[in-house]
């Protein structure tokens, strides 16, 4: 139980940040981007060749992030100049990009050739680079000796990339809460809210559902080189279903945590994307469930969270009827009493 567990936080991390570039094309830019399918691919297949490449993981996943906002930039391009429906633009993008993963992933063949997955079981990553750094320190030891001592029987090899993950999400969302308070930030969100109104200062909102969905794609691909590295692989499968992973992430944890704030509701999209993980762990653990069934498990977990908030506001608005209803018994009877204590009196 505790194996699974842990790993699910590791990955709803890395996935977190996904999320993220999710929550600002469907919340903020009010924009049904499917492009994150492929997109989070392209991270993956740009990070992974440049690592076998001999290049430093460093290098190649800032390059992935930056072929990821390329991706992000052409749906855009797509929508915006060329006036195709946001949904079919993010689609057309989505289709292009799979036959583009393989083409980059094919430039570690000789021929160049397109190629369906890249293992990096032997290849240095970022992951690889700082636990070399991490093991020296002897956290792992402390923090695993006192668990053993509280009597947990599994212990993971190492805390280093729950740590350094957590670092990465954590600056990422005040990156991107920082971002949506700038001038150009708050230009993005008001064009989702209300494009015609920022059209009437002549701002150039096609400029700003480029820059969303650029940044958007970039923290998606951003995400896919964090897996390729973590898992040590890149496939061209491993994008399929992730649009629906993003909103199941943004939509539970905007069910459980609130929106109040944006400070708020970037936090909400992290702690969703973990608390997604951990129920899609604890579903597979289920004797009747497999691996196969995984797509069925998010399908649920995506209509329980949509349902399950309207069900809940529902009832919660049938108690604030009732409560009113109880209060205005409560003056109209204290109103006749008076009354009657009036006549009385006369």
């Amino acid at each position: 139980m505790f194996a699974a567990i842990f790993g699910s936080v590791e990955q709803g991390i890395i996935y977190a940040i996904m999320a993220l570039g999710v929550y600002l094309t469907f919340r903020v830019l009010d924009f049904p981007d499917l492009t994150v399918d492929g997109s989070f691919v392209t991270g993956a297949a740009t990070a992974a060749t440049m690592i076998v490449l001999g290049y430093h993981p460093a290098i190649a996943t800032i390059v992935a992030v930056l072929a990821g906002f390329l991706a992000g930039c052409m749906t855009g391009v797509l929508h915006t100049k060329g006036k195709i429906n946001p949904l079919l633009s993010g689609i057309l993008m989505m289709i292009a990009l799979y036959s583009i993963n393989l083409r980059i992933m094919g430039l570690t063949a000789d021929n160049s050739i397109g190629r369906p997955n890249i293992p990096l079981l032997n290849a240095e990553t970022l992951f690889s680079k700082f636990y070399s750094w991490w093991g020296n320190l002897g956290i792992d030891e402390t923090i695993n000796n006192f668990l053993k001592s509280m009597g947990v029987q599994f212990v993971p090899s190492t805390w280093g990339t729950i740590f350094v993950v957590a670092i990465i999400a954590v600056l990422i969302k005040f990156i991107v809460d920082w971002f949506l308070k700038t001038e150009v930030g708050l230009a993005i969100r008001a064009t989702g809210d209300n494009k015609k109104m920022i059209r009437s200062f002549s701002a150039n909102t096609d400029n700003f559902v480029i820059i969303g969905l650029g940044i958007s794609n970039a923290l998606v691909a951003f995400s896919g080189a964090l897996i390729a590295q973590y898992a040590k692989f890149a496939d061209i499968g491993m994008g399929i279903g992730m649009i629906v992973i993003g909103l199941a992430s943004v939509i539970i944890g905007e069910a459980i945590f609130g929106t109040k704030t944006i400070m708020r509701t970037t936090l909400a999209v992290i702690f969703g994307a973990i608390i997604y993980r951990i129920v899609l762990a604890l579903a597979l653990r289920v004797k009747i469930l497999d691996t196969g069934d995984m797509k069925l498990i998010t399908a649920i977990i995506v209509i329980v969270a949509l349902i399950l908030p309207q069900v809940l506001e529902k009832r919660r608005e049938k108690l604030r009827k009732a409560k009113r209803h109880a209060e205005r018994l409560s003056t109209d009877g204290g109103v006749l009493k008076q009354e009657a204590n009036d006549l009385a009196k006369t």
